[in-house]
């Protein structure tokens, strides 16, 4: 997963991804970069993860199989995060953990000012909603 979306970073519009998931303009796109990442890696056929378009029905896939940490979780490369920008207890944007060094929890996310970006957030962070633990 790491690799797969470390070879997008800097992709601006995510038009590659929309587009794989069959629409013919842009929507919000960091759920469908999720999915489209793990399809790249045989994990949507393996249903190690799921195809969703929204950020939230991930959170409630994680919750429902047992495979959810909450924002003090030290998370590992390939996990999933999920933040609560509005900090109203619902996620509303997701992305993928990078490495995780000296306190920093680094990600990879698509749709993050409409690029596909490396970001880094301090561990435990308020923005940070939790993390799903796919079974790799």
């Amino acid at each position: 997963m790491v690799a797969v979306a470390q070879s997008q970073i800097g992709n601006v519009g995510g038009e590659p991804y929309w587009s794989w998931w069959g629409l013919d303009y842009r929507v919000e796109w960091c759920a469908i970069f999720v999915s489209w990442v793990a399809d790249q890696c045989g994990y949507l056929d393996a249903e190690v993860l799921p195809k969703m378009e929204g950020v939230r029905p991930y959170v409630d896939w994680f919750i429902a199989r047992g495979q959810w940490q909450g924002r003090d979780f030290e998370p590992s490369p390939g996990d999933i995060i999920f933040f609560d920008w509005e900090s109203d207890g619902l996620a509303d944007h997701i992305g993928i953990v990078e490495s995780v060094e000296d306190g920093l929890i680094y990600t990879i996310e698509g749709n993050s000012g409409d690029v596909c970006a490396e970001r880094h957030y301090t561990f435990g962070a308020a923005p940070i909603y939790g993390y799903g633990l796919p079974l790799y």
